[in-house]
């Protein structure tokens, strides 16, 4: 959840207990939601980046549709999704779909979908039905860039050089392996992606804010140990200067500018 200049932004939500079809096998959280659906505050924009499991919970948005914090929420999806929100129950009226580099404004809020490089699909026949994307959240004076699921290219910069700075710039870290590399960043290419989007072609410095790692820390979805990513962008960011923010999960903390995080709350969770 995204509080921006006013607004609440809802990211990708998933409550199930599997990022998987079936409730009773699949990819298992690490440890529960930190709030009940029904105790969700009010919400503007329910964004959702694609429609893998573990960033589009059915199950989810079917509750979503019933509480009173999205009661009056504008969904925000990528071309094709919103077929899949309507069938989970989310009229159509209040679903905007966006095709890379398209925009659509929620009162003084304005979302963007950009590239990025991944994949999409529920099951085994629909792959690559419906598109994918990074999205950028403009408030009247602050901006984020949420790079959802994405391997490395040289995108990042050109997206970046299109905006004059971020103020956090959340990149995924986790789910990763070498075979996967065209699809998901992993610790070092989240790092060389934020460095990308820290400055320009011709050498001017440009503001990437501070960098979020996420996609790490919930769900079993790799081979390797799940404190692995982040230990690894621990190091990377110590030896490389990155300015990070770590926040506890279920713990409301204020981005400032300038001003690191890291807080080292899955060092407890057994």
């Amino acid at each position: 959840m995204i509080e921006i200049d006013g607004f609440r932004v809802l990211i990708d939500p998933v409550w199930e207990q599997r990022a998987s079809p079936f409730q009773f096998m699949g990819p298992k959280r690490f440890f529960q939601p930190t709030l009940e659906l029904a105790e969700l505050p009010r919400v503007d924009v329910v964004l959702i980046s694609h429609d893998h499991y573990d960033h589009l919970g059915a199950e989810t948005v079917r509750r979503l549709t019933r509480v009173p914090g999205t009661a009056g929420a504008r969904w925000v999806t990528s071309l094709g999704v919103g077929r899949r929100l309507e069938g989970f129950g989310v009229p159509a009226e209040r679903i905007a779909e966006l095709d890379w580099t398209e925009s659509v404004e929620v009162g003084g809020l304005k979302l963007t979908a950009w590239p990025s490089r991944h994949f999409s699909g529920r099951g085994v026949l629909d792959r690559f039905k419906t598109l994918w994307g990074a999205f950028v959240i403009e408030g009247p004076r602050h901006r984020v860039y949420y790079g959802a699921d994405s391997g490395w290219w040289e995108g990042f910069g050109e997206i970046a050089a299109q905006y004059d700075g971020f103020d956090l710039t959340m990149l995924e870290i986790g789910a990763f392996n070498e075979l996967w590399a065209s699809i998901h960043l992993g610790p070092d290419n989240a790092v060389r992606a934020f460095e990308a989007m820290g400055s320009c072609a011709d050498g001017e410095r440009k503001r990437a804010g501070l960098m979020m790692p996420i996609h790490w820390g919930l769900f079993n979805l790799a081979l390797h140990a799940w404190r692995q990513p982040i230990a690894r962008v621990l190091e990377l960011a110590e030896e490389k200067g990155i300015p990070l923010w770590l926040p506890e999960p279920g713990v409301p903390t204020e981005v400032v500018a300038g001003v690191e995080l890291r807080s080292d709350w899955w060092r407890a969770v057994k």
